[in-house]
């Protein structure tokens, strides 16, 4: 029987505003679909203190950007795109159009199909969050999307050149410097200088994911993301400065990430709380993660690895970092998460910023019915049919006509009905 030695708020728990976060966005999405750019640079101004004389960041400025930058930051944001490139290639190659004779002149097929215009939105308030470029916009471009329109706030007053550099690498036709609820709803509702989009991606606050959620429907989406999380399953193979570590290091993102630790190692469970402790004093980022650590942090001393597992499986965390003896049991029998990282030569922090996998992830259990952000994202699997011969129509025209009257549907009858009467002779 599982045991918290310590047991944090869980985010669904504690009283938000959300309220006023959806009225807020409601109210802002009105005035864009009816004021345009107007209402945008009003709320530029308004939240980022930003109205330059266009949003749209020109050749010249793209290119300033990137003389800005050392030619290491650049090699290091080729580097990342590359391997977020070459694994997401790999997942297209995996999508296969198909097609198959499935009765005598019958065939049936899909294909896969990419979205036409996607809108990718980079958060760069507190931390300019380079990574979440390559993550979407390469993958869109990897999909095969014709059109991607990429944002990001101003960070400290002004573009920030490595977010800019970062979406001109990964090919982005269209660059904007806006954000928040502005920028979405200029992408999905469309103004007279930014046309809208079909899709629109990325994390985002909680006024960014609100806005997504208001407009799915008149556009896709991804997933709605909120808090980062992550859970650390350990046992004694590893030392509690390794996970103390690795907690933190998610904790920072923000002062309601719920940090978690499950354990069949009670001795392992008090290490690591003494050693986030010692960490905290040192940490730059330490009045964050502290206060995420405090009030959503958690201990759980598991009995054994299938108890582990029922458990993780429970909280369905997006980040799950497995640091046991066999990482692979996990692998093989958990199935709620956003992604795992397996081993203690790994962590969130590879897979958040370079090592290939997507960090655009599910939150708040959604992990229980979605993975995250992939090529297979921004694809339609669209089917397809053909009949081939008369005697096809007929076969299936006399099942569909008993079919349809079963329901009561006079006129898809007659559609089937039509066919029988006509190709019936040809197919004696």
């Amino acid at each position: 029987m599982a045991r918290w030695l310590k047991r944090g708020a869980e985010p669904e728990m504690v009283a938000s505003d959300d309220a006023k976060v959806r009225a807020t966005v409601e109210g802002i999405l009105a005035e864009i679909t009816t004021e345009g750019d107007a209402a945008v640079r009003r709320y530029s101004e308004k939240f980022d203190n930003w109205s330059p004389e266009s949003f749209r960041l020109s050749r010249a400025e793209i290119d300033a950007c990137y003389a800005a930058l050392s030619e290491q930051t650049i090699a290091d944001i080729r580097f990342a795109q590359t391997q977020i490139r070459n694994f997401a290639q790999v997942q297209r190659d995996a999508l296969r159009d198909v097609e198959v004779e499935t009765l005598p002149g019958i065939v049936l097929g899909h294909k896969n199909l990419p979205v036409n215009s996607v809108g990718c939105y980079v958060p760069g308030g507190k931390y300019p969050l380079v990574a979440s470029a390559h993550m979407s916009v390469v993958t869109a471009k990897v999909a095969g999307v014709k059109r991607v329109v990429a944002c990001a706030p101003p960070y400290q007053g002004k573009p920030n050149p490595a977010i800019v550099v970062a979406m001109d690498m990964a090919g982005a036709d269209e660059i904007y410097s806006f954000g928040g609820v502005q920028a979405i709803g200029a992408m999905g509702i469309g103004t007279a200088s930014v046309a809208p989009v079909d899709m629109i991606v990325g994390p985002g606050n909680a006024f960014v994911a609100e806005a997504k959620r208001q407009l799915f429907g008149r556009i896709g989406i991804d997933l709605l993301a909120g808090p980062t999380e992550t859970l650390v399953i350990a046992d004694e193979s590893v030392d509690g400065e390794l996970c103390a570590t690795d907690l933190l290091g998610q904790a920072e993102h923000g002062y309601n990430s719920p940090a978690v630790l499950l354990t069949n190692s009670e001795k392992l469970a008090h290490d690591t709380i003494a050693a986030i402790e010692r960490q905290l004093q040192t940490l730059p980022t330490a009045p964050i993660a502290g206060k995420a650590w405090e009030v959503y942090g958690q201990v759980i001393l598991a009995a054994d690895e299938a108890e582990m597992v029922r458990i993780a499986d429970d909280i369905a965390s997006e980040h799950v970092q497995v640091m046991t003896r066999n990482p692979d049991y996990f692998l093989a029998n958990m199935t709620n998460y956003g992604a795992l990282f397996l081993g203690p030569l790994t962590n969130v922090s590879y897979g958040d910023k370079v090592i290939g996998t997507n960090h655009t992830l599910p939150t708040r259990k959604a992990a229980r019915y979605t993975g995250g952000l992939w090529v297979g994202k921004f694809m339609k699997t669209c089917t397809y049919q053909r009949v081939l011969t008369p005697e096809a129509s007929v076969l299936i025209g006399e099942y569909c006509s008993r079919l349809c009257a079963l329901e009561g549907f006079a006129g898809h009858k007659a559609q089937a009905d039509i066919r029988v009467a006509r190709h019936g002779r040809e197919a004696a």
